[in-house]
């Protein structure tokens, strides 16, 4: 048996999304800090709308993004 913890969560997601489009997790998150003023669902749909982005993986990136941000 692993050792290692099973990420959960919004973070789960991350390698995924990273192999499907080509870019850092980071990537994603410094364009969401450009989106200051757009609520949750606002930003889950610019993602998917101008970037491509499928519904799941634009939601765990705001969600993430935005946990961070309020911490």
């Amino acid at each position: 048996m692993s050792t290692s913890e099973k990420i959960k969560g919004p973070a789960s997601y991350f390698p995924s999304i990273e192999k499907n489009y080509g870019q850092p997790v980071e990537h994603w998150f410094q364009l969401l800090k450009t989106m200051k003023e757009l609520k949750h669902m606002e930003m889950v749909n610019w993602l998917k709308a101008e970037h491509g982005l499928g519904h799941g993986h634009a939601n765990a990136l705001v969600a993430f993004h935005l946990s961070k941000s309020k911490a």
